[in-house]
């Protein structure tokens, strides 16, 4: 078991940022980052927001140079996903995911004095037919890696919020069409994104539109949409929403209080912090989630004081 004055769940930026916070006020640190450390962002190919980066930074830049910057102020990163939380005494005591870990290497388990969750979210899934089964065979949520071999082809974007209108423009550099659906009369996005959406040719904007099925059989080949249309495509790009990677909160013994869409608040007497995609009222925004772990990792800090 590991003593630490803070623990911090998560590999995202909200988490690694929190982090290096921490350590950078004196306080010792411990963070589960998972094997893969990054969250989301590493699928983004241009963060926007952020005041260093006025022209936009993509996020497999942005994550590793969070975490190199936790690292390099003191903060000690375990490449375990947090497992278990609960209240011990006057601490918190958390527990990594990998059992086999865990059996050769304590070092999976944390007590700590104040807890930082930021434990990200998952893109939310259509939950239609076809969908699970045709995963990584042109069901993606990830267009800067799949673009380049969808060159020439027509693809499906389904979304209307900033990270479908990147990915759209992202897949137009390389598609011959890009089918935007929308599931209501207008796009969601922030109007910059907007507007270069629409100033796309290659983009084709399809407003009350909602995907039914995944079709093919080793591939994807099409979209079976609710109207009784069939949409050919070779490859869809899914960005619904966000859905908060709480699920294993949920078993707490009465210690996180999640609501009813799985996000988490703040409970300061018990030293309790969230910060990022999972936490009550966050934007989804990658700035957002930054100003949040700051916050956190000072009322931390205040907390423990």
């Amino acid at each position: 078991m590991i003593e630490a004055d803070i623990a911090v769940v998560g590999g995202g930026i909200a988490a690694l940022t929190a982090a290096a916070e921490a350590a950078r006020r004196g306080r010792r640190v411990q963070v589960f980052t998972g094997a893969l450390p990054g969250g989301l962002l590493l699928s983004i190919e241009a963060v926007q927001g952020l005041p260093e980066h006025p022209d936009g930074i993509a996020g497999y830049d942005l994550c590793p140079m969070a975490q190199e910057a936790a690292m390099d102020a003191g903060a000690a990163c375990i490449a375990d996903e947090a497992g278990a939380v609960q209240r011990d005494g006057g601490r918190w005591l958390v527990r990594g995911a990998d059992a086999a870990l865990s059996a050769v290497n304590a070092i999976n388990a944390v007590s700590a004095r104040a807890l930082i969750l930021a434990p990200g979210s998952r893109l939310r899934a259509l939950g239609v037919p076809g969908e699970e089964r045709l995963a990584g065979k042109g069901v993606s949520h990830c267009a800067s890696c799949d673009a380049p071999l969808l060159r020439g082809k027509t693809v499906a974007v389904v979304g209307g919020g900033d990270a479908a209108c990147q990915e759209a423009l992202t897949l137009a550099a390389h598609a011959a069409r890009v089918h935007l659906l929308l599931r209501g009369e207008a796009l969601r996005a922030r109007p910059a994104w907007q507007q270069r959406v629409q100033a796309q040719p290659r983009i084709d904007l399809q407003p009350r539109t909602e995907v039914a099925e995944v079709l093919g059989d080793a591939a994807v080949g099409g979209l079976r949409l609710r109207d009784g249309r069939t949409l050919a495509v070779d490859a869809v790009f899914i960005y619904i929403g966000l859905q908060p990677a709480t699920e294993w909160l949920a078993g707490a013994p009465a210690t996180v209080a999640l609501d009813s869409d799985g996000r988490i608040a703040d409970d300061a007497a018990q030293g309790l912090f969230a910060a990022g995609t999972a936490r009550r009222g966050n934007d989804g925004q990658a700035a957002t989630a930054i100003d949040e772990a700051v916050a956190a990792a000072r009322a931390a800090d205040e907390f423990l004081a």
